[in-house]
This record gives C-alpha cells, sequence and structure tokens, in this order.
C-alpha cells in the first residue's frame, strides 16, 4: 500500500491489534456479549423513564438522556472494533475515520454537560426545593437536554474540521479505534493552531463541566449537613448515584486524558488498550446499573414493566 508515502493518505490502519488466531472469536464474543449487555441495559432504564408516567420528571429524564448517549458512543465504537477482532487487515477509510473521532468525542463531551445539567438540578431541587418547580420546568429542561447535545456537537465539530484540513504523510496509528491526537501527529505540516484549538476546547468542555460539578455537589453537601439527619437521608439516597456515576466516568475520562498526553509508543500495549476502552466501556455499562440499583423510583419501575410482559407470565 502506498499511502504511507503520499500525502493525504485514504486509509488509516491500526497497529495495536495482534493477532490471536482462533482466540479472536472467544474475544469477539466476550465483546459483543459486552456490546448486547450494553445496549439491553440502557434500553431497559430508557423504557422504564418512557412507560412509567411517575418517572416523568426532570431527574429521569437527564438519565434517560445518559442512556440514550451511552448508546450513541458505544455505536461509535463497538461496531467497527467487532469487525476489526475478526480482520486481518486493520484497515478504516479516512472519511470514516473522522466520523468516529466525532461521534465519540461528542459522546464525551455531551456525557459531561448531562452531568453538569445533573448536577444543577439535584442543587436545585435539594438547595432551592421552593423554587424548583417555578425553576426546573419542562421549557427548562428542554433548554437544558438541548445545550447538553448541541454545544459539544459544536465544539467537537470545530475540532474535527481543524484535523481534516491537515496534510498527513503517514497512515498508522497505534489505536484501536480514531481519535484526534493521533491522526494530528501524521501531519506534515506545524501544528501549532490544532495544539491550542485542541487545548482549550479540553479546557472549556471537559475541566470547566468536571469544576462545575465538583462545586454543586460541595454547595448541595455543605447545605445537607445544616440539616435534619432525615432531610440528610433523602438527599443523599438521591445524590448518590449522580456522584458514583461522575466519579467512574471522571476515572476513565482521567485515564484517556493521561494516554493522550504521553507517548503510547513508548507504553506497554495493554497500558494502551486498558486506558484507551475504559471511557467507552465502563461508563456505558455501570451507569445503567447504578441508577437501576440505587435509585427506588427505576428499580420499581423495571419490576412493574417486567410484571407486565406476557412472557414474565410463564
Amino acid at each position: 500500500m502506498k499511502s504511507n508515502s503520499s500525502l493525504n493518505p485514504l486509509y488509516f490502519q491500526f497497529t495495536l491489534f495482534a493477532d490471536f488466531g482462533p482466540l479472536r472469536y472467544l474475544f469477539f464474543s466476550l465483546c459483543l456479549l459486552l456490546y448486547v449487555t450494553i445496549i439491553s441495559a440502557n434500553v431497559v432504564i430508557i423504557l422504564t423513564v418512557c412507560l412509567e408516567k411517575s418517572l416523568h420528571q426532570p431527574m429521569y429524564i437527564f438519565i434517560c438522556c445518559l442512556s440514550f448517549n451511552s448508546l450513541y458512543g458505544s455505536a461509535g465504537f463497538f461496531p467497527r472494533f467487532l469487525m476489526d477482532i475478526l480482520s486481518d487487515t486493520h484497515l478504516i477509510l479516512r472519511p470514516l475515520c473522522f466520523i468516529q473521532i466525532y461521534i465519540v468525542y461528542t459522546y464525551v463531551g455531551e456525557e459531561l454537560t448531562l452531568l453538569s445539567v445533573m448536577a444543577y438540578d439535584r442543587f436545585v431541587a435539594i438547595c432551592q426545593p421552593l423554587h424548583y418547580h417555578s425553576k426546573i420546568t419542562f421549557w427548562m429542561v428542554c433548554r437544558l437536554v438541548i445545550f447538553a447535545v448541541l454545544y459539544p456537537a459544536f465544539v467537537v465539530g470545530f475540532l474535527v474540521y481543524l484535523a481534516t484540513q491537515l496534510p498527513l504523510c503517514g497512515n498508522k496509528m497505534r489505536r484501536l479505534f480514531c481519535t484526534n491526537w493521533p491522526v494530528v501527529k501524521l501531519s506534515c505540516v506545524d501544528t501549532t493552531l490544532n495544539n491550542i484549538g485542541g487545548q482549550l476546547l479540553t479546557m472549556i468542555s471537559i475541566f470547566i463541566p468536571v469544576f462545575f460539578v465538583l462545586y454543586t455537589y460541595l454547595r448541595i453537601l455543605l447545605v445537607c449537613r445544616r440539616q435534619s439527619a432525615e432531610f440528610r437521608g433523602k438527599a443523599l439516597q438521591t445524590l448518590l448515584p449522580h456522584i458514583l456515576t461522575f466519579l467512574n466516568y471522571s476515572f476513565t475520562l482521567f485515564c484517556e486524558l493521561s494516554l493522550t498526553r504521553f507517548e503510547a509508543d513508548k507504553m506497554s500495549p495493554i497500558i494502551t488498550i486498558v486506558l484507551s476502552l475504559e471511557y467507552l466501556i465502563i461508563p456505558p455499562i455501570i451507569n445503567p446499573l447504578v441508577y437501576g440499583l440505587n435509585l427506588p423510583q427505576i428499580k420499581e419501575g423495571i419490576i412493574r414493566i417486567l410484571k407486565k410482559c406476557p412472557s414474565a407470565k410463564l
């Protein structure tokens, strides 16, 4: 293939895949099972929130959006990844690579903006309960969801646009899927603008939401300290799943940022694989379990839906 010696290769090659022979079918089966589990768990949360009228409240609507985002991010990664496990040549067309970058990065951004919106919702509910229904109205929920979706879409779109304009002198990436920085590193020209733009957009779309969520939860915990034990118990019951989800996602995202910061070529392939896959695999499967097991309303809604299913009566 001559793409390595020409500008703007038509394909990118993932070099992190190894030849496991017949074991590839075992890995494929395990990853397919994981993907099916992610789809099933998140669809259960979505259907429960949609079908149960008692869950047609802002907090559960945001949880439903979080599950939709998990399905979106997983769809941008798993189908292609499953194909590569069985394939002998791990090539991806240049346009498809940038599409995957866009999907994965918007998934990351939307996860953070949704967690920020959920933190604001809990802040108003716990710290300003008398004003909750006047502030968190149906139209406010719609505006918050639209913001959570469109803001990362435009930010990531600009970042990907900058990458698409770079002339590239290579096509080999030490990754299992397409990410922005490895593509930028293949450029034949100066990438200062991309570096500055990437760092600025990372600050805007990652660190600001993270600090906002931390600040909001800190304010909530300070308010809970001054309240009765019963108030603290009820507040923490609804807050705990959000905190667990936020900590889980922050940890997995930190792993991805660490991989971007350090040279992947100098790291063990196992470490590179683990760091690059955590934020695409762990949150989509953990989030529905956290909300399904820790929020009694969702748990009860799931049980009621299962009881209504004809197959459950057999």
